[in-house]
């Protein structure tokens, strides 16, 4: 099944499949509610250390998911429950970043698909 990544602020959609925040903290301004959160995967976000060093430098992405890639190898039981949801199920990763491009999402898809 598909994994795909879509901002918390956006609307949750029927072919969103299982949606999963994968940010350590919980978005700004937003309920619960109207999240429609399944499951919050805290563990597997970037340290705080390591969130906010890349945000200081974005020119720091490639080290940044180097680093990060690193610490997920740590997390392989979060990794392999997240893996067996994707299996089964259309998967959504949600993040908070205003940045769509350069984020931990982003580093997390890119790490689950080369595993996958």
């Amino acid at each position: 099944m598909p994994l795909k990544l879509k901002r918390i602020y956006e609307d949750a959609a029927k072919g969103d499949g299982v949606r999963i925040l994968v940010d350590r903290l919980w978005p700004r301004g937003i309920s619960k509610e109207k999240a429609n959160v399944d499951e919050w995967m805290r563990d597997i976000a970037p340290s705080n250390e390591l969130r906010k060093w890349v945000h200081e430098d974005p020119s720091r992405w490639d080290e940044f998911k180097r680093r990060y890639f690193k610490d997920l190898r740590e997390h392989t039981e979060t990794i392999e429950s997240l893996r067996k949801i994707a299996k089964r199920k259309a998967v959504t990763l949600l993040f908070a970043a205003k940045d769509v491009e350069r984020n931990n999402a982003v580093a997390l898809l890119e790490y689950l698909k080369r595993g996958m």
